[in-house]
């Protein structure tokens, strides 16, 4: 494996690049690396780790951190919290609805389009969905956070809460989230209204939320249900995944267009349609990021074909203005 990984040194960020690295956690860290790497500093400053309180044992904690000086003095056992432990708690939102799929063998795509990436070395332009993006990018938030001592938690949603964890600093959860993101698949419609009503209810402590989604839905839905955090004062970052097919409409031939969501399907020419598509598209960004910064949420637009050092950017310096407020 350490072999396989030096061949792909200063191109960890890189969706192709990334999607030739099967394992998650290879991934994650990959990403990670390359993106302290590439930004020349630490990523960890500003983010030391202080004593702040002690809470009791419980089954399953780290035995590292238990005070023994207590334990002599009480014969009772208590667990050393650490400031970053008490201060966030972060739960990583990501969509896993049909629409997640695109980029992968059912991309409506041209003959021309087809042909080009059959040509290519790799096909990876074809296998790099927008979940592989999502999940990437997701996993890689969450290796970040561990190394800071950050506690974090995930659920993955359609139109409902399919999966739920709890934030945690636990060593063994990073392993529960990657395994889950592997397993997952994307195989449902998108609806957040309700679910994430009975998400917000669940957060007790004030904390991070990142939702991580291709937000192809009704602005005043997202708009609800973003509010359902804030107005439990949680901070929020949207990172909205987008395939580069979508935001640039490459298509130039016939082309048979298929609903991920739904059982419409349209043939036709798409030069005729890409001003009005792009222009709807606009549109849509627009209200996107009207909804984020009217609630006072922080938007990221995450491009397949891009880099995913947007991701963790955008949650550093989100997380560093959040503590220089404190």
């Amino acid at each position: 494996m350490a072999s396989t990984e030096e061949s792909f040194s200063g191109k960890y960020l890189d969706g192709r690049t990334l999607d030739k690295i099967k394992r998650l956690d290879v991934r994650a860290r990959l990403v990670v690396e390359g993106f302290i790497t590439g930004s020349h500093r630490s990523p960890y400053n500003g983010f030391a780790v202080e004593f702040a309180a002690h809470r009791e044992y419980a089954p399953g904690d780290d035995l590292r951190y238990i005070d023994w000086k207590v334990w002599s003095k009480t014969d009772r056992l208590y667990i050393k919290e650490f400031e970053e432990e008490t201060n966030l708690k972060c739960h990583i939102l990501l969509d896993r609805s049909r629409s997640m799929n695109y980029g992968g063998d059912e991309t409506p795509t041209s003959k021309r389009l087809a042909k080009q990436r059959n040509e290519n070395s790799s096909n990876d332009s074809k296998t790099w969905t927008k979940f592989d993006h999502a999940a990437t990018a997701a996993a890689s938030l969450a290796y970040l956070m561990q190394q800071q001592q950050d506690a974090v938690g995930m659920a993955l949603f359609s139109n409902q809460i399919d999966k739920f964890y709890k934030a945690s600093t636990h060593p063994t959860q990073l392993k529960m989230l990657f395994h889950e993101l592997e397993q997952t698949k994307c195989d449902s419609v998108t609806e957040v209204s309700d679910a994430f009503l009975t998400l917000a209810g669940q957060f007790r402590q004030r904390g991070m939320v990142i939702l991580i989604s291709d937000l192809l839905l009704p602005l005043e839905d997202l708009k609800k249900s973003l509010e359902q955090f804030r107005l439990r004062r949680h901070e929020v970052i949207v990172m909205h995944v987008m395939h580069s097919d979508e935001l640039n409409f490459p298509f130039d031939e016939n082309t048979l267009f298929k609903g991920m969501e739904s059982s419409v399907e349209l043939l036709t020419e798409p030069r005729a349609l890409k001003k009005s598509y792009l222009d709807a598209l606009e549109r849509h960004l627009t209200g996107v990021k009207k909804v984020c910064a009217g609630a006072g949420i922080d938007y990221c637009l995450l491009d397949t074909s891009k880099p995913l050092d947007a991701a963790l950017s955008s949650y550093l310096n989100f997380r560093l203005r959040s503590r220089r407020k404190a």
